[in-house]
């Protein structure tokens, strides 16, 4: 730990006081200074030439910074639905115990740290958790107690780790624990590529081509929004500026979604060609990766691959041997914010603020990044955009359904015996995909994460497409013998916890959907507290700012029209009668105020 006037000196400089690299300014004096005081964050300000109020504004905002002191180890263990499922919460026992600390405890006493966190990407292999920025799977009570021990001997972290992953993820620049789990492989991801192919492909067509070609296709964002590709690429190529942008979203914050990071281990030629060719279809010279925090040990080795990329003539002056078209991406490290997936909060983000949703319209694609025009669009979507240059938009059309074209990438966690990735064609059936993966006798699926849909077995002969069960990627398994309304709690307290706060509907109307599933849960409910907690529900759907907002109530929505019978035998019998007198309560005071005692009915 420096003198904070010089640690922030240097975090400014290295960054040349740029304000859009607020996040990374922020991130290196927590790491220099041990934590984030009242003093540094004036000083950040001050070298920045900013507010302190902003500068305080951005470390409250985002989950990975604190004003708190940070220990010499900070543990943030995952406590998603699915973490939960495999025992999370006994793991926390054992770290509590064997460090004498408690999980959310601020005092700052003591060098391990202990924190919960809501998701990690890694669903597939809980209970799991960062360690100062490393990746600990498959978590079991000895695990954890020779973890613990190697910290008090003040041992590094990267030498803690007990097993090696597979792929790539032996990496030197990566060496993690992690798995890729790819259990099923299909012909758009994870066919060969060879790189430098797509774009010296996208190249050789005018780029009004390139996007005629992503029209055909009918490929549409593998975010979850499921807007068609070429339609943004042509709206962002037709807005006026003298400047545009590329913008990858790489901000997976959805428990139970990982196919990004799988993708960002053993594809990231393919992603970042893609968005050459986005860039070159829109007419950008500039792309940015924003990269969740918690794939902060990804950064290193994504930068050794866009570094050979420049070598290698695929990026930099005359990108794809295309003279004149000179493009290159740099890496955005978010800072723990599920919201930050919404692109214009992501925008808001990667220029160095707090991560809020903007107004719309004007939409990203008239005014995104630095107030220029920019395309966002998903991890998975550029992958495709690369294949559909290689294969064709006819090619890649024939594969799936009517709406909903080429393959789909999913992450398969929960109660099945095969969680890991299934690259499936459109039309597949929840039915088939829980063959595929051993989840059969599930009495639930949540189709699309928390924010999506969750359906009971008389809906698992749907098809997954954006025209029957449309989802992002997350496919969570429940089983028979779990309780649903756990499950449902778990999400809820996710959404209470991740709502920026800026909208009412979402900031209180989460909290208070959240007390009354409560109160209906623990057997305090009647029909009229069901029928109030469904209108709620409508109620902050429809009238949140932001996409946040508009499905987080859909744990509570869906199950109710899923699963009615659940809530109804909850349900006390006849309704409440309340037995407070208002007016007897109030007598005194109203005698010392002066006032008339209140008559009922008036």
């Amino acid at each position: 730990m420096g003198n904070i006037s010089d640690v922030v000196k240097q975090a400014a400089g290295k960054y040349r006081k740029d304000p859009t690299k607020m996040l990374d300014v922020i991130r290196d004096v927590k790491a220099s200074n041990g934590q984030l005081s009242d003093e540094a964050i004036a000083a950040i300000a001050k070298e920045m030439k900013v507010s302190t109020v902003d500068v305080e504004g951005v470390v409250t905002f985002y989950h990975f910074f604190s004003k708190n002191p940070a220990g010499k180890y900070t543990v943030y263990l995952n406590n998603s639905a699915v973490a939960v499922m495999n025992g999370c919460k006994e793991i926390a026992k054992v770290f509590e115990k064997e460090t004498g600390s408690t999980f959310g405890d601020t005092s700052g006493k003591g060098k391990i740290r202990l924190y919960w966190t809501s998701d990690i990407g890694l669903n597939d292999q809980e209970p799991s958790a960062i360690i100062n920025d490393v990746m600990f799977t498959n978590l079991t009570a000895a695990k954890v107690k020779t973890i613990v021990a190697a910290m008090k001997a003040n041992k590094k972290v990267q030498a803690m780790a007990y097993e090696d992953g597979d792929g790539k993820n032996q990496d030197a620049l990566i060496q993690s624990m992690v798995k890729n789990n790819i259990r099923k492989k299909g012909s758009v991801l994870f066919a060969p590529f060879t790189p430098g192919t797509a774009l010296k492909a996208a190249v050789s067509k005018t780029p009004e081509d390139v996007i005629e070609e992503m029209k055909i296709s009918k490929v549409r964002g593998r975010g979850g929004a499921g807007f068609p590709t070429g339609m943004k690429w042509d709206y962002t190529r037709q807005s006026k500026g003298d400047k545009k942008y590329i913008v990858c979203n790489a901000d997976e914050g959805e428990p139970g979604t990982f196919k990004d990071r799988v993708i960002l281990t053993e594809l990231p030629e393919m992603l970042f060609e893609g968005m050459a060719v986005g860039g070159y279809a829109i007419g950008a010279d500039e792309g940015l990766l924003y990269l969740r925090a918690e794939y902060m040990y990804l950064k290193n080795y994504l930068e050794k691959v866009l570094e050979t990329m420049r070598k290698n003539g695929t990026l930099g002056k005359n990108a794809g041997g295309k003279k004149g078209f000179n493009f290159d991406i740099k890496i955005q490290m978010g800072a723990g914010a599920y919201v930050c997936g919404e692109e214009s909060a992501l925008i808001e983000s990667a220029e160095g603020k707090r991560g809020e949703p903007r107004n719309r319209p004007p939409f990203p694609a008239q005014r995104g990044f630095m107030g220029k025009p920019t395309s966002v669009n998903n991890v998975e979507s550029f992958c495709c955009a690369s294949r559909i240059m290689l294969e064709g938009g006819a090619w890649f059309a024939n594969m799936g359904t009517m709406q909903s074209k080429g393959t789909k990438l999913l992450s398969v966690s929960g109660d099945c015996k095969k969680p890991g990735i299934y690259e499936v064609e459109f039309g597949m059936t929840i039915d088939q995909l829980l063959a595929e993966c051993d989840g059969k006798g599930a009495q639930a699926v949540q189709v699309g994460g928390p924010s999506g849909n969750c359906i009971d077995s008389s809906k698992f002969g749907n098809k997954i497409c954006y025209d029957d069960m449309a989802t992002g990627g997350s496919i969570i398994v429940i089983g028979k013998n779990r309780n649903l309304f756990d499950v449902v709690h778990n999400f809820m307290e996710f959404f209470v916890e991740e709502s920026c706060g800026w909208c009412t509907p979402c900031r209180a109307g989460n909290q208070l959907l959240l007390h009354k599933f409560e109160k209906i849960v623990h057997g305090h409910g009647t029909a009229q507290d069901l029928k109030e907690l469904e209108q709620w529900c409508v109620t902050v759907k429809s009238m949140s700012r932001c996409g946040l907002g508009q499905t987080s109530p859909n744990p509570i929505y869906t199950t109710i029209k899923n699963f009615r019978g659940l809530y109804e035998a909850k349900l006390q019998k006849g309704d409440f009668v309340s037995e407070f007198d208002m007016a007897a309560a109030v007598k005194d005071s109203c005698k010392v105020a002066g006032r008339k005692p209140i008559v009922e009915g008036h």
